[in-house]
């Protein structure tokens, strides 16, 4: 490496950090269009910068160790699956538009959502999430957030309780995105918090249209709390359905007569509907 690269090389990579002083994650191709240089070059820098012991790496970019997100005490779950969420969440923000309203839940998959918004203009998001906000007012200025009022569950960065269920009397959204802990057949979307299920079931109540994000391994999974049966959801967006587990369920739903969610999948396993929405 010449002494100019070399010295290109440290300011990038002292920009990096100066980054991650301000935000608690970075991601490659963001520093690659910043900096102008290659993904296989941002990947050098995060790599050199975390054999110095400066960040910690993740799948697609980096994550500061003195802000690193916290999405969940019990589980790190940031780096999990993120492949997955990373394409549920680019096929999500094809039913946002220009302008909308969105609640949005908590979890590293709306972490991933939130992320897309770069690509959206004068949206509003209403968030019981604390990191979700942060990112918000940190990485994307065209964003406005609502952080509803209640209390803080300690270690999981995300506001429960009749102040947050108050706040959401008098909002009303163009669309809720909902996480749930898992998909449960013959039963519906879970979670594994009293108070996040009857969160989760005013952020449905509050919006025109429900949008489920779900990946794969969340289906027939464990989840306590029913806080939304299938046919109380407008769209599910996944990965992939399992065995076809949740086609099942949404026919299931179509023979009783319920109203029927539309499925949409990130992969090519099925054909995406033309319509954003399901027809009336």
């Amino acid at each position: 490496m010449s002494s100019n690269a070399a010295t290109f090389a440290e300011e990038r990579r002292a920009a990096i950090l100066d980054m991650l002083e301000h935000s608690a994650s970075v991601q490659v191709s963001d520093l690659a269009r910043t900096f102008g240089v290659s993904a296989v070059t941002a990947r050098a820098d995060l790599d050199a910068l975390e054999a110095a012991g400066k960040l910690r790496r993740t799948h697609g970019g980096a994550v500061s160790l003195h802000k690193a997100l916290t999405v969940s005490i019990q589980d790190k779950r940031i780096n999990l699956n993120v492949a997955a969420k990373q394409a549920i969440a680019q096929t999500a923000i094809e039913l946002v538009e220009d302008g909308d309203s969105i609640i949005v839940d908590s979890g590293t998959t709306a972490l991933e959502f939130v992320h897309a918004l770069t690509a959206r203009r004068d949206i509003t998001v209403i968030t019981a999430d604390v990191t979700i906000a942060n990112y918000i007012d940190d990485s994307l200025p065209q964003t406005d957030v609502i952080l509803l009022g209640g209390t803080l569950r300690k270690g999981h960065r995300y506001l429960y309780g009749p102040l947050a269920l108050r706040a959401l009397e008098v909002l009303h959204a163009d669309k809720a995105f909902l996480c749930p802990t898992s998909f449960v057949p013959n039963r519906g979307l879970m979670t594994n918090f009293e108070q996040m299920a009857q969160i989760k079931s005013a952020f449905i109540e509050a919006a025109s249209t429900s949008i489920a994000l779900i990946d794969a391994t969340k289906v027939d999974a464990g989840g306590l709390m029913l806080f939304a049966p299938l046919e109380r959801i407008d769209v599910l967006v996944m990965d992939r359905d399992p065995e076809g587990v949740v086609t099942r369920q949404i026919e299931s739903c179509v023979e009783k007569g319920k109203h029927t969610p539309q499925l949409i999948l990130s992969t090519s396993q099925a054909a995406h509907s033309s319509s954003k929405f399901p027809e009336p």
